[in-house]
C-alpha cells in the first residue's frame, strides 16, 4: 500500500514539474538553513566537551563593589590558593594557580617560534585530563620543565624524538620538555595553551611576582579547580563566598565574592552585570535557533499554500476515490505519504547544499564544523527532522484535501467557500511577517556595527605598528632600537608601553588626589609608557603638554584621559599631585602634566574607561609602538623594519600587528552575526517570494477564463496586473504592520546590552516595509504580466 502511494505521489510531482520545483526548491532551502544552523548549534552546545571532568571543573570568580557599582571577574590573588588549601580544601579534588595565556618565544638550535601558552600548577595536566601523546602527565613536578602540545613539537623538532630536549623560553631560562600532549581542539577552553610550564618557575620570571605572593589586592591571576564528587557547584560557592573578605584589609571596603562559574558556563554564559549573570553567547545560539526555526517554517508555508491551492485539480481525484471506497484516513495518509517524498527529496537535497557551502560556512562562522558522516545520532536526528518536517507540512494539506464531498465534487458543484483562501492568506501573511522581521534586524544590526566603528577613537590607528616585546632581549635596548628604526626611514616615531594599543592589561587603586570624594573607590586603567606615545599614537593633547624628555622632573609625571579628568571631579588637574596611599610604597607623589582626549582601548561599545599613563622608567614595555613612513608603501616599510629588527635580534621570531587590523578584531563577534543574518534574511525571502510565485500562478490559473473575459471587454494589461497583485500586496501590508511593533521590541531590547549603541528611526522601519512591497511587487509581476498578456481566445474557445 505504502508503495503505491509513493509511485502516485511520484507521478503527480513529475507530472507538475513547476509545482514541484517550487515546493522541493523552496523545502530543501529551508531545512539546509535549519541544518548548517543545527550543525552551528551543535558546535556551540558542545564547547569544552573535550574535556572528561567538565561538569565538575570551574574557574574562581570575584564580584567586587565600586561605588555601588557591582564588577564580576575570574582576577584573583595569589594568596587566595592558601587560604583556599588550608580551609577549605576538602571541597576540591585539584586547586591549580595559573597565568593568563601569553604569547612566549620558544628557541631550539636554529628554530625559533612564538606560541601561547600558560604557567600553570603541576596537577593541570591531570586535572584538565590531557592527552599524553609522549612522556607523562605529571610533567610539569619539576621547576625547569615544559609540556608542548604536539604542533609545536612538530614547528621545533620536526621528526625528531622531543621528550628529554632542552628548549630556551624568551632567550632567558632553559626548560626541559617532559612530555607531548594532543592538541586541544578548537571549540574548547585552552585550546591557544601551545605549551605549560611550572607555576613555581613563572614566580621567579619577574621581581614583581615575588611581592606579589603574599600581596591580597593584586588581582592579576586565575585559579582553576575541580570539585570532589559528592560537592555541587552552588554549595561549594556559598562555602568559599566570604574568604577574599575577611582576609583582606580592605576586605569591607570592596565586599568581594568569591563564587564558581562551571566551565560549561564558560564561553556561553560568562558575561556579568553588576554581579548578576546575564548570559553570554548563548544568546546567540538561541538567535540562530529561532532564524532556523522561522526559515523551515516559511518552506512549510509554501507546501500548504501551494498543496491546498491545488485543491480543485486534486478535488477529482478525491472523488473518485472516495467513491470507490477510500476512507478518509486512507486519503490522509496517502497525502502525508506524498508530503514525505517530496521531504525526502528536498532532505537529500539540502544534504548537498550544506556540502557545498560548509567551508563558506565555516569561514564566515570562525569554525571548524564538519559533516557527521559518521554520527548515528545525526542521522537518527535526520529521520525524525524529516518526519515531523513531513507532518508539518503536510498535515493541513492532508486534512483539507481529505475532507472533500465526492457527490459536490464528481457533479460539479464543489464550491470551495467564501473563507476557503482564508488559511493561505494567513500564512502568507505569517511568511511576509518573518521575512520584514528578519530585513528590519539585520539593518539595525548593521547600523550599530557602523555606528561603533565610526565612533572616534581619539587616535590615529592607520600606518600603526606594535611589535610584542616579550624577551628579555628586549630589556635595556629600546633607546638604540628608536634610534636605529627612526634612522631607517621606515618610521616616523616610536613608543613603547606596557600594553597594546587595543587592551588595557592592568587596572589599579589606592591612590589620593587633592579633592577626591570621602569613600571613593577609584578604579583606573594603568598604562605605563615612554615619552613618545602620544606623538607615536597621534593622542591629542587637549590641557596641559606632552612629556619632555629634557625635562628631568617628567619621570615622575602623568598623563590622564578626558573620562579620568571627570572621573576624578578635577576641573583644572593640571599640577595637581596624586600618591599611591599605601605606606609601604616609597615612591614620590606624581604630578599631573597633560590631559589627553579619549582613546578607545576596550570595547568599542562601551564607555571610554579612565585611563592613566605613567612615564616608564623602569622600562616594563611589552610592546613597540611604531608609526610607519607614510611616503612609503606599508609592505616596503615593514621590510626596513624586519632587517633592522633581525640584525639586533637573529634569533627571535619577527612579529608585528597592524593596529587597525587588531581594532577591527574588536567587531568580529557582530559582524558574524550581521554576515549570517543577512544571508539567512535573503534565503528566508527568497523562500517566501518562492511560495508567493507559485501561488500567483496557480491563482492566474484558476483566474483565467475570467480574465479572457476582462480583455475581451477591453480590460488593459495594467488593469489585469492590478486585479492579480492589489490581494497580495495587501497581505504583505497587513504583515509588515504586524513585524514592525514585534522587530522594534527585540531589537530594542538588544541594543540595551550595549551602552553606546545607535538610535532606532523610523526610516530603518519604513526601508524594510517598501523593500518587502517592492520584492512582492516584482514577484507577483511575472506571474500577472504574462497572465494580462495571454490570448483571450484560448482561454475562452472552451465556452
Amino acid at each position: 500500500m505504502f508503495k503505491n502511494y509513493l509511485k502516485i505521489a511520484w507521478r503527480n510531482l513529475w507530472k507538475n514539474k513547476g509545482y514541484t520545483f517550487i515546493n522541493v526548491g523552496g523545502l530543501a532551502l529551508g531545512m539546509a538553513v535549519t541544518l548548517i544552523i543545527g550543525l552551528w548549534i551543535h558546535d556551540e552546545l558542545s564547547y569544552n566537551n573535550y574535556f572528561s571532568k567538565k561538569d565538575k571543573i570551574a574557574q574562581i570568580f570575584q564580584s567586587q563593589t565600586f561605588n555601588g557599582e557591582i564588577g564580576t571577574g575570574p582576577a584573583i590573588p595569589i594568596p587566595l590558593e592558601r587560604a583556599l588549601r588550608d580551609g577549605y580544601g576538602d571541597n576540591f579534588k585539584y586547586l591549580t594557580m595559573a597565568s593568563w595565556s601569553q604569547p612566549q618565544y620558544l628557541e631550539y638550535k636554529e628554530t625559533s617560534i612564538s606560541r601561547t601558552g600558560n604557567f600553570i600548577q603541576e596537577k593541570a595536566p591531570e586535572m584538565l585530563d590531557l592527552n599524553i601523546l609522549k612522556g607523562e602527565k605529571d610533567g610539569l613536578r619539576e621547576i625547569n620543565s615544559i609540556m608542548l602540545a604536539e604542533s609545536v613539537a612538530k614547528a621545533l623538532f620536526g621528526d625528531e624524538e622531543a621528550v628529554g630536549k632542552v628548549i630556551k623560553v624568551n632567550s632567558q631560562y632553559d626548560m626541559v620538555v617532559s612530555a607531548v600532549y594532543e592538541d586541544i581542539p578548537t571549540n574548547n577552553s585552552f585550546n591557544d595553551a601551545h605549551f605549560f610550564m611550572p607555576w613555581e618557575k613563572y614566580l621567579t620570571t619577574q621581581d614583581w611576582l615575588k611581592y606579589a605572593i603574599d600581596n591580597w589586592g593584586n588581582n592579576s591571576f586565575q585559579m582553576f579547580v575541580q570539585i570532589v564528587d559528592n560537592a555541587t557547584m552552588e554549595k561549594v560557592s556559598t562555602t568559599i563566598k566570604d574568604v577574599k573578605k575577611n582576609a583582606e584589609e580592605d576586605g569591607e571596603e570592596f565586599n568581594p565574592q568569591l563564587f564558581l562559574l562551571p566551565m560549561k558556563d564558560w564561553y556561553l554564559r560568562s558575561n556579568f552585570e553588576n554581579g548578576k549573570q546575564v548570559g553570554g553567547r548563548i544568546k546567540n545560539v538561541w538567535l540562530f535557533g529561532i532564524i532556523g526555526a522561522f526559515v523551515l517554517l516559511l518552506a512549510c508555508i509554501n507546501f500548504m499554500n501551494l498543496s491546498t491551492a491545488r485543491s480543485e485539480k486534486r478535488g477529482k481525484e478525491v472523488g473518485i476515490r472516495k467513491s470507490i471506497g477510500s476512507q478518509r484516513g486512507q486519503l490522509i495518509y496517502q497525502f502525508l505519504s506524498e508530503s514525505f517524498l517530496v521531504v525526502l527529496v528536498a532532505f537529500f537535497l539540502a544534504v548537498i547544499i550544506v556540502l557545498a557551502s560548509i567551508n563558506g560556512f565555516n569561514d564566515l562562522s570562525r569554525k571548524e564544523i564538519s559533516f557527521p558522516w559518521d554520527s548515528g545520532v545525526f542521522w537518527l536526528v535526520s529521520f525524525l527532522f524529516v518526519l515531523f518536517t513531513s507532518l508539518l507540512a503536510g498535515s493541513y494539506p492532508a486534512l483539507y484535501l481529505s475532507s472533500f464531498k465526492p457527490v459536490d465534487v464528481l457533479k460539479g458543484t464543489f464550491k470551495v467557500g467564501k473563507y476557503a483562501g482564508l488559511p493561505r492568506k494567513i500564512l502568507v501573511v505569517v511568511q511576509f511577517t518573518v521575512s520584514v522581521a528578519f530585513i528590519i534586524g539585520t539593518v539595525i544590526v548593521m547600523q550599530q556595527i557602523n555606528y561603533a566603528k565610526n565612533r572616534p577613537i581619539g587616535y590615529d590607528k592607520e600606518g600603526l605598528v606594535q611589535i610584542p616585546t616579550m624577551s628579555q632581549d628586549f630589556s635595556g635596548k629600546y633607546e638604540l632600537m628608536r634610534t636605529e628604526f627612526l634612522n631607517s626611514g621606515a618610521v616616523t616615531e616610536m613608543s613603547a608601553s606596557s600594553s597594546p594599543t587595543t587592551e588595557i592589561w592592568s587596572n589599579r587603586n589606592g591612590y589620593t588626589w587633592e579633592g577626591k570624594p570621602e569613600g571613593f573607590q577609584e578604579d583606573l586603567a594603568w598604562t605605563e609608557v615612554t615619552p613618545e606615545y602620544a606623538k607615536s599614537l597621534g593622542l591629542k593633547i587637549i590641557k596641559g603638554r606632552d612629556f619632555s624628555r629634557e625635562m628631568a622632573t617628567d619621570s615622575n609625571a602623568i598623563l590622564i584621559n578626558e573620562t579620568a579628568m571627570k572621573y576624578m571631579g578635577l576641573t583644572n588637574p593640571i599640577g595637581k599631585l596624586v600618591k599611591d596611599s599605601s605606606e609601604e610604597n616609597p615612591d614620590p607623589p606624581m604630578k599631573i602634566i597633560g590631559v589627553v582626549e579619549d582613546m578607545i582601548a576596550q570595547s568599542p561599545y562601551e564607555p571610554v574607561k579612565q585611563g592613566w599613563y605613567i612615564y616608564d622608567k623602569n622600562g616594563n614595555s611589552s610592546y613597540y609602538n611604531l608609526r610607519l613612513n607614510p611616503n612609503q608603501s606599508a609592505s616596503q616599510n615593514i621590510a626596513i623594519i624586519e632587517n633592522v629588527f633581525k640584525e639586533h635580534f637573529p634569533d627571535i621570531p619577527f612579529q608585528y600587528d597592524f593596529v587597525d587590523q587588531q581594532y577591527g578584531k574588536k567587531f568580529a563577534s557582530e559582524e558574524r552575526i550581521g554576515t549570517l543574518s543577512s544571508i539567512f534574511t535573503a534565503l528566508a525571502i527568497l523562500i517566501s517570494c518562492l511560495g508567493l510565485f507559485g501561488l500567483t500562478s496557480f491563482v492566474a490559473e484558476q483566474r483565467k477564463k475570467e480574465i479572457g473575459v476582462r480583455k475581451v471587454l477591453g480590460a488593459s494589461i495594467f488593469n489585469v496586473w492590478n486585479m492579480l497583485s492589489k490581494d497580495f500586496l495587501k497581505l504583505v501590508i497587513i504583515s509588515c504592520f504586524i513585524a514592525v511593533p514585534i522587530a522594534y521590541f527585540i531589537m530594542n531590547g538588544w541594543l540595551q546590552e550595549y551602552p553606546y549603541r545607535v538610535i532606532l528611526k523610523w526610516w530603518i522601519f519604513a526601508l524594510a516595509m517598501v523593500g518587502a512591497m517592492l520584492v512582492t511587487i516584482l514577484t507577483v509581476s511575472f506571474q500577472a504580466i504574462k497572465a494580462a498578456k495571454a490570448n483571450p481566445v484560448k482561454s475562452l474557445r472552451t465556452e
